[in-house]
C-alpha cells in the first residue's frame, strides 16, 4: 500500500472519528436494528432496511478510515512533498476549521 501523507491533527481527529463511529454509532444502529427487526416482517420494514443501509455506511467508513490510519504517512512542517506519477508536487500544509 503507498502511504498517504497526514498531518497529526489530521490523524488525530480521524481516530477520534473511528472511535465514535465503534463505540457510539455502531451500538446505537445495532439497538435500531433489533427494534425494528422485533416489529415483525421485515421485507415490507422501512426502519429494518434504513437501519441496514445506514450499518452499511458506518462500516465501510470504519474500514475508509483504518485504511487511511494504516497507510498514514505523518508529515509536519509548512510544505508536504508528494510524489506521484507526473512527477513531484509540493503542498503547503493549512490548518482547516470547521465551524
Amino acid at each position: 500500500m503507498e502511504k498517504e501523507p497526514i498531518t497529526p491533527q489530521g490523524l488525530e481527529k480521524i481516530k477520534i472519528e473511528l472511535q465514535e463511529r465503534i463505540s457510539v454509532i455502531r451500538p446505537k444502529i445495532v439497538n435500531a436494528i433489533s427494534e425494528a427487526r422485533a416489529h415483525g416482517d421485515l421485507k415490507e420494514n422501512a426502519e429494518y432496511h434504513a437501519a441496514k443501509e445506514e450499518q452499511g455506511h458506518n462500516e465501510r467508513r470504519i474500514q475508509e478510515i483504518e485504511t487511511t490510519i494504516a497507510t498514514a504517512n505523518i508529515v509536519t512542517g509548512d510544505f508536504v512533498s508528494v510524489k506521484t506519477p507526473a512527477g513531484e508536487k509540493n503542498y503547503e500544509i493549512i490548518e482547516v476549521k470547521y465551524i
